[in-house]
């Protein structure tokens, strides 16, 4: 198996656990807190990563380059927007309409990786990119009265508008950070993934503390006391971000992204086996499609 492949598993379990913390410190926090505690507390983390990795694996710190600088903000700045897209989402009581509809990201993150870096993708690999998508969208509908009002609110209403926007900025970041992580090249992967992070998420706090000092003060001082409970979320996180930027580093951004939405079968075991919650034929079915996807992917590429 290619290494790339458990990363990225692994990488959307740890997201997983985060987009939890996250959605319970929104009830604590206002949107602007809940998504700055991601890069806040993260950064002390991502920064004792590529530590690590320098002084007790010896890989050499390597040299900023004008691409790394202009990529890794502007991956910065479009996570920060689609984080806090996907958060604001938490205010709507048909969230998981849009949660999901932010998952078509695989799809968008091929057409960025496409125009930016020139990358393709395989006609097979595609058509299991939009199997996965539709998995999603079946999910995202499983729990809609089947009237033409409902189904049209759930496909363009403002919960799928903003999923998908949130989306489009994942899908930008994520290739901004492979081509941020790309111009390290000589340091080895694991250092390219960790300089590149420690790089962004320095960048997004601040550019956010900044953001909060001068127009929610009270949402970073919310966000100070809070420490305890966003701790957990800042390194969760970075953790996941660690494996995000070394998956991206390695491969293709939009099969990385498409194998992540295996992210969406945890939340559904998560939700039968814990908390015990009924799951729908429909939810099941388009879980099945995921899987597919997924497995599509890994071996049709």
């Amino acid at each position: 198996m290619e290494l790339w492949i458990p990363i990225t598993i692994a990488a959307a379990f740890c997201q997983n656990l985060r987009t939890a913390l996250q959605k319970h410190l929104k009830g604590q926090l206002g949107t602007t807190g809940a998504t700055f505690v991601r890069f806040g507390y993260g950064v002390p983390f991502a920064i004792a990563y590529a530590a690590v990795l320098h002084v007790v694996f010896k890989f050499p710190l390597p040299e900023p380059t004008p691409t790394l600088l202009i990529a890794g903000a502007l991956g910065g700045l479009a996570q920060i927007l689609g984080t806090f897209l996907l958060i604001h989402l938490f205010s709507f009581r048909n969230f998981a309409v849009g949660t999901a509809y932010s998952k078509t990201e695989p799809i968008q993150a091929a057409l960025f990786g496409f125009v930016v870096l020139g990358e393709h993708i395989s006609l097979a690999a595609g058509l299991c990119i939009l199997v996965g998508v539709i998995g999603v969208v079946v999910i995202s509908l499983a729990r809609v009265p089947l009237t033409l009002a409902a189904i049209r609110t759930s496909l363009v209403g403002r919960p799928a508008l903003i999923g998908l926007a949130s989306a489009a900025f994942f899908g930008a970041s994520a290739v901004a950070y492979r081509t941020a992580s790309l111009s390290l090249e000589g340091t080895g992967v694991p250092m390219q993934a960790a300089y590149a992070l420690v790089y962004a998420t320095a960048f997004q706090t601040i550019v956010m503390a900044s953001w909060m000092v001068l127009r929610e003060p009270d949402q970073l001082r919310a966000s100070l006391r809070a420490w305890r409970a966003a701790v957990w979320v800042g390194a969760s996180g970075v953790a996941g971000s660690v494996g995000w930027f070394t998956a991206m580093t390695l491969q293709n951004v939009a099969y990385v992204r498409a194998l992540a939405q295996v992210e969406l079968v945890f939340t559904f075991l998560v939700s039968w086996l814990v908390f015990k919650e009924a799951i729908a034929r429909s939810e099941i079915f388009g879980c099945m499609l995921i899987v597919a996807a997924v497995v599509g992917v890994i071996l049709l590429r």
